[in-house]
């Protein structure tokens, strides 16, 4: 895994719609992204990752792409893309775009022509199946509630889509689908963008006996995930899309792979991967359960830690990591990870270091350099977001009251990482002239950007000396290339780890809770590199942390 491009890299992902409105029309553009290079560059990070801003009728906020060569609208220009690349480029930052290709916008191009003639050519670009017994052809239930065929006027036919009716799945094993995708991919990589974050990828192979399945719920449906989800031959359809579009371009892929088993890293991250690396979700969903998604799951510290170390263990043997806590998917991660009563400075700062220390490539959320919190709604009318509406409704139909399935929503909706990011603390946050699409986070008064850019003692600045530290010649092999080895202790809440290169070692100690806590440590590690705390209480072979202390020292 030597001399790979992107391994020292830091990335920063933007959800373009609530970053920065250039225009005044309450909605985040491009030329809102180019204006705030400056404080990207500021921050330190290397790599944005921007969320779609193709053209879509935005029914899940542009993840339902109806064209994949133009920018929408509401975003701006396709030379204002152009010139970001361009911007971007002039400051060392390289641009990784979201690549969906598991289904498009039943606006597209395609889908409209399937829809006028489904037994014709564009028929063959989606799954569409005659129904069954006067119903839809399976029982399976749509990420997005509901059964996941829908109807093709009185035709008889269906077609499929794992996400919302609006996003048909397209169908992969269709030759002429597949050239066209790797066309549309390869013109974007020439444009100069240095990759994808690749949205969704493991359904692109479906069970094509579809299959009745045994109800989970009782709607009688059962998760599509059973029959759509890391499916037998999906290898195939990889190896041809890395070998045709990402290796010859040297790209940075990072893949939306849930469900990927351990044991089946090497083929998706390692020396000849699929991908560059994947998101794992055994942390980031470590608070819900499957069967019960409004139910929380009663996860602990020592569930979190056990499964920390043991992605870390499992992608050390055979590639790389992809470490986040937050992206547009899921809620801020102080709200999931740390209790209300000790958000604050300590608990985010300490958080940042789980992130950018670990051994792998580091996604920083925007926002999340400021410690952002989710955002209170007064109703569900709030909540833009599909799935949202759709798990609000089923926790309603499972007997919670309004408030329990409301208390729901702010402890998961994916709104909460969508709201208008806050450059200061004016009315508006900053973020626009006109009106907002998404309410704006009450807190922006205290939690800005404005606010912490010259504040040495903010968590901002904390997230620099991080990324700082990652830079540095002096302990950049260790915290870039150095084997990742976690340190056992007595006490659970403690999650620390050494990072090892050559003779060089660094110990990260972190204590995940609201009381002190001790862990033994070799002597040896006697310099302080980093420390989130006014103080630090070294004693012969030991080192007591403060609540959400987080310290850095280095081997003599």
């Amino acid at each position: 895994m030597t001399g790979l491009w992107w391994k020292d890299k830091i990335v920063y992902q933007i959800y373009p719609k609530s970053f920065y409105d250039s225009n005044g029309d309450g909605i985040g553009d491009l030329r809102g992204i180019i204006e705030k290079l400056p404080y990207l560059s500021d921050l330190g990070v290397d790599i944005l990752w921007i969320c779609p801003f193709y053209q879509s009728p935005m029914f899940d906020n542009g993840y339902d792409i109806s064209d994949y060569f133009h920018v929408d609208p509401q975003f701006g220009t396709d030379e204002d893309a152009l010139e970001l690349i361009q911007a971007a480029e002039a400051r060392g930052i390289k641009i990784i775009l979201d690549l969906v290709i598991n289904h498009t916008s039943h606006e597209h191009e395609w889908f409209r022509k399937a829809w006028a003639d489904p037994t014709g050519e564009y028929g063959q670009y989606y799954y569409i199946r005659e129904g069954k017994d006067g119903g839809p052809p399976t029982n399976w239930r749509s990420l997005f509630g509901g059964n996941a065929w829908e109807p093709i006027r009185d035709t008889g036919l269906y077609y499929l889509h794992v996400f919302g009716k609006e996003q048909p799945d397209l169908n992969w094993e269709n030759p002429v689908v597949r050239e066209k995708l790797y066309a549309m991919v390869n013109w974007w990589l020439d444009k100069g963008i240095a990759g994808f974050r690749v949205d969704a990828i493991t359904f692109i192979k479906k069970n094509l006996d579809f299959p009745m399945l045994e109800p989970d719920q009782p709607d009688g449906m059962a998760l599509i995930q059973k029959a759509s989800l890391n499916q037998p031959g999906i290898e195939t359809f990889l190896t041809e899309l890395k070998e045709r579009t990402f290796k010859p371009h040297q790209s940075l892929t990072v893949a939306e792979a849930p469900g990927v088993p351990f044991e089946d890293l090497p083929k998706y991250v390692g020396e000849d991967g699929f991908f560059s690396m994947i998101f794992d979700f055994s942390i980031a969903d470590i608070d819900i359960r499957d069967d019960v998604w409004h139910v929380g799951s009663g996860w602990t510290v020592p569930d979190f830690r056990a499964a920390f170390y043991a992605l870390m263990a499992e992608t050390q043997k055979t590639g790389w990591s992809a470490n986040y806590l937050e992206n547009h998917d899921q809620p801020r991660s102080l709200n999931k990870y740390i209790p209300a009563q000790d958000i604050g400075y300590e608990s985010a700062t300490m958080l940042a270091c789980l992130v950018l220390l670990a051994r792998g490539t580091p996604y920083i959320y925007q926002g999340e350099e400021l410690g952002m919190t989710n955002c209170p709604m007064a109703s569900i009318d709030d909540y833009n977001d599909l799935s949202t509406h759709d798990k609000y409704a089923r926790a309603l139909a499972a007997g919670l009251t309004e408030a329990e399935a409301m208390q729901a929503m702010f402890a998961r909706s994916r709104d909460h990482a969508r709201t208008p990011f806050p450059w200061d603390d004016s009315k508006k946050a900053g973020f626009t002239t006109g009106q907002p699409w998404l309410k704006i986070n009450p807190n922006h008064t205290e939690i800005n950007a404005k606010a912490q850019m010259n504040d040495a003692s903010s968590i901002r600045a904390f997230y620099k000396k991080l990324i700082q530290l990652r830079k540095d010649p002096a302990t950049r092999d260790c915290l870039v290339e150095g084997d990742f080895v976690p340190v056992e202790t007595e006490d659970e809440h403690i999650i620390a780890f050494t990072r090892n290169w050559e003779q060089d070692s660094i110990l990260v100690a972190l204590n995940f809770q609201n009381q002190p806590a001790t862990l033994a440590i070799d002597d040896r590690y006697d310099t302080i590199v980093l420390n989130n705390s006014a103080a630090i209480d070294r004693q012969p072979g030991q080192v007591t942390l403060v609540p959400y202390q987080a310290v850095v020292l280095r081997r003599a």
